[in-house]
């Protein structure tokens, strides 16, 4: 059974009735340009065949009565105390939502809900962007309102922002609401302009979960932040988006050793962004392939995000017939690392990487076959 069918069957069950609206909002991968969201820059994610479904029905009262059932639990609260502090804490991407929808003034009614989703929790793949884009939806059609994809995902944003305490860049919501199927979405982090790129049809996307939770990201994300508006400044640009490699080699002298190297990073990111989006337009897989390995490289050595264990798995990858290239993706100290692979390899490649990394690590990792996919969307059953 799809979780799509469970969300609905569970409805049917505790309901005792059917739903009459259907949200779903996918999960996300970024293939290439990793931490040059929070420095204006470019990035390439796509929206992936794993999403989060919610189910619903409206009540004639101001109260919601959500089921979950990735987290086996329920629980009941009322529109006009969204943030009660005693409310679990697995409903607080939901409630966040809810209570962005009711500050910009749509007035969701009470509703009976199921949410459930098939995308990994904590592996990096976005779950809690894709529950704030999918309740975005549903709360909109609910309240018989619209706003555009782009207008979702950024209130799936604020919600980060503003309820959750998180401050995210703009990349996975974005990535969740704009979606295509068969398609990444390059992203201008500065203007938030977005172009689809087709992802050739002789790949997949392989999602590889090193099992390792991440650790040190809040503290180091921080730092790293810091680090790079510090080079900015004395490179006098507003942000590492605006500087050029040959400008960089020039000015070295103003940066010390560390600053000189994550500036590195966000520079020649942004290229390979730039380069990954041309030869996907060409099927250029092989060169796909290889700004996905220099990106990896980047990361661990000039940026200093990643570790053992994705330093492990992506050695591997890259060393698999029919492997374009591999890197981590993610903020880094942990989770996910992605590969790009060619379609008649992948059961092997699949059956060959997980022994070959928990041999490496003594860890089982999880690997996800994944094709771009289309964004979010509500239907009316």
């Amino acid at each position: 059974m799809t979780v799509k069918d469970a969300v609905l069957k569970t409805f049917a069950e505790r309901f005792g009735n059917a739903p009459t609206l259907l949200a779903r909002a996918p999960g996300r991968v970024n293939l290439i340009g990793e931490h040059t969201d929070y420095n204006d820059g470019f990035v390439l994610p796509a929206a992936i065949d794993r999403a989060v479904y919610v189910a619903a029905r409206p009540r004639a009262d101001r109260t919601v009565h959500l089921i979950s059932t990735d987290f086996s639990a329920e629980t009941t609260f009322a529109l006009d105390d969204l943030d009660d502090p005693d409310l679990p804490a697995w409903s607080r991407y939901p409630r966040g939502s809810l209570w962005w929808l009711e500050n910009q003034g749509h007035t969701v009614p009470g509703f009976d809900a199921v949410i459930g989703g098939d995308i990994p929790i904590g592996a990096g793949l976005s779950s809690s962007a894709a529950v704030e884009v999918v309740m975005i939806e549903l709360g909109l059609a609910l309240a018989g309102a619209s706003l555009s994809q782009v207008e979702k995902a950024l209130g799936g944003v604020e919600v980060e922002h503003q309820f959750i305490g998180m401050p995210c860049g703009v990349m996975d919501q974005m990535a969740s609401a704009l979606g295509r199927a068969g398609h990444a979405l390059l992203i201008d982090c500065r203007s938030l302009e977005t172009q689809a790129v087709p992802v050739p049809q002789g790949a997949s996307i392989v999602i590889m979960d090193t099992a390792r939770r991440r650790g040190l990201v809040d503290s180091e994300y921080a730092a790293r932040r810091e680090q790079c508006e510090t080079a900015a400044e004395k490179l006098g640009v507003e942000a590492l988006r605006d500087v050029t490699l040959p400008q960089l080699e020039e000015a070295k002298a103003q940066l010390d050793d560390v600053l000189y190297r994550r500036a590195r990073h966000i520079v020649s990111e942004n290229l390979r962004v730039r380069v990954t989006v041309m030869a996907l337009r060409g099927n250029a897989l092989k060169t796909v392939g290889q700004a996905l390995r220099e990106s990896h490289v980047s990361l661990r050595d000039d940026y200093e995000v990643s570790c053992a264990e994705l330093d492990a798995i992506v050695d591997i990858a890259n060393t698999q017939p029919g492997c374009y290239g591999a890197r981590m993706t993610g903020a880094g100290f942990g989770g996910c690392a992605v590969a790009l692979v060619q379609n008649e390899a992948v059961e092997q490649f699949v059956a060959a990487v997980g022994p070959a990394y928990t041999s490496k690590t003594g860890l089982t990792p999880h690997l996800y076959v994944c094709q771009a996919a289309e964004g979010s969307g509500v239907e009316r059953l």
